[in-house]
């Protein structure tokens, strides 16, 4: 039988405020985080708005060789999880390094650097030839995303698995699966899992404005993000980071720690279909939800609360409504629905465990963070998504879910560790 697998530490740097408490007093009072970007002259692109983490790494804790190695989203990852671990209260010098892993999910990497080092090595693009000389000597740990995880291992000095997983926007919730099937699988007692992206920078900008994925509310950044909003016309861009220590059960009672929750479930599905395009019954993510569920032993209307992933599409938000009304049934008009988007963007493959660190904040509060920017809700997203303000809520069992460009469908339920004796 799979062993059980819960969180005991947690740590968020997103949007808005760095550390948890910063977060959930964003999230709870509604607050947006989205602006014009600033790490750069956007002006040229059709979308000039983000959600970014006033970040000072060294204020932060890291030392100036540390700077100069890691890239943003690696310098993200390792803050989280120095927070993570020192929430858990567990000692890396007590773990058994052979049975402690990693699993970071990152969508796009080292990005910011990459893009950074090509202009200097380009002589700002003008040079197809590019001169190797002028390039930073940890260019090599930038494009192997492999080196987050080996930045985070470092951390807590963990010799078991480690690994990252990227699969575009679902890569937070999928990281944090696969974490937690390698203590279910006895592979090992602890994995520090999460995900990390920095990804605002001019090269994913331009990606985005190509496929008119992201918004062009340049006028209003503060609203740009209106997921299941009829006015919603694209995502807007984030960055950020979470990170959870994951322990086997047993291992973390018998160290008495707190548990934000257990990893009741976790599936994933691909639906074939098209790069960017979904299919707009929801099929894939709804056969996830019911995986994750059927893997939890819980039933739809177990579900207190539901963590969408809300992009702001248009075609994303009829496709997930039509998922959980697949999934859930008629539970699916009763259950409480929202989407962090609205309030901190899209920070990518980071997005997925940012969620999930909300999910769990909601169950420890008993409070159902809203959906910013929900004035006029489209009569095709017709479900309860907590518009506006933040809901007082009794929540035992959360499901969280993402999807991903080429088709990615993820499912995770996060669920008391006792209800089985409430």
């Amino acid at each position: 039988m799979s062993r059980r697998v819960v969180v005991t530490g947690l740590g968020v740097l997103a949007p808005g405020g760095i550390g948890v408490k910063a977060f959930w007093e964003l999230l709870c009072e509604g607050r947006t985080a989205t602006r014009r970007i600033t790490f750069f002259d956007a002006s040229p692109f059709r979308s000039q708005v983000a959600a970014e983490i006033d970040f000072d790494p060294e204020a932060a804790g890291l030392g100036p060789q540390e700077v100069r190695r890691m890239d943003r989203a690696a310098q993200l990852a390792v803050v989280a999880t120095r927070q993570a671990v020192a929430d858990s209260g567990i000692e890396p010098a007590g773990l058994d390094p052979a049975r402690t892993g990693v699993s970071l999910g990152s969508a796009v990497g080292a990005t910011m650097s990459l893009d950074q080092e090509y202009r200097v090595v380009s002589d700002g693009g003008r040079d197809w030839l590019v001169d190797h000389r002028y390039a930073v000597p940890h260019l090599y740990g930038h494009f192997v995303p492999s080196s987050f995880a080996a930045e985070v291992a470092w951390q807590v000095g963990a010799e078991g698995p480690a690994a990252v997983i990227s699969t575009g926007c679902t890569s937070g919730l999928d990281a944090v699966g696969h974490g937690a099937e390698l203590i279910g699988e006895g592979s090992a007692d602890v994995v520090i899992a999460g995900a990390t992206d920095a990804p605002i920078s001019p090269i994913t900008v331009a990606c985005f404005d190509a496929v008119k994925a992201t918004t062009p509310r340049n006028d209003d950044p503060e609203h740009a993000s209106r997921p299941f909003d009829a006015s919603r016309n694209g995502f807007v861009l984030g960055e950020g980071a979470a990170v959870f220590v994951l322990e086997e059960l047993q291992h973390a009672r018998a160290r008495g720690a707190r548990v934000y929750a257990e990893i009741a479930g976790y599936a994933t599905r691909s639906n074939a279909f098209h790069m960017t395009g979904l299919r707009p019954d929801g099929v894939e993510m709804a056969e996830a939800i019911r995986v994750a569920l059927d893997r939890a032993r819980l039933d739809p209307r177990d579900v207190d609360y539901v963590n969408a992933h809300g992009s702001g599409t248009k075609q994303n938000d009829r496709h997930e409504t039509a998922a959980f009304k697949r999934s859930l049934g008629e539970h699916a008009r009763r259950v409480p629905i929202s989407s962090i988007k609205s309030m901190v963007g899209h920070s990518l493959g980071a997005i997925g465990s940012i969620e999930l660190a909300a999910s769990m904040l909601a169950m420890t509060h008993h409070v159902v963070p809203p959906t910013a920017n929900l004035h006029e809700p489209d009569p095709e997203c017709d479900l309860d998504y907590v518009p506006l303000v933040a809901r007082p809520h009794h929540t035992d069992t959360v499901l969280s879910v993402g999807s991903g460009f080429g088709g990615f469908q993820s499912a995770v339920v996060l669920a008391r560790p006792d209800r089985d004796a409430a």
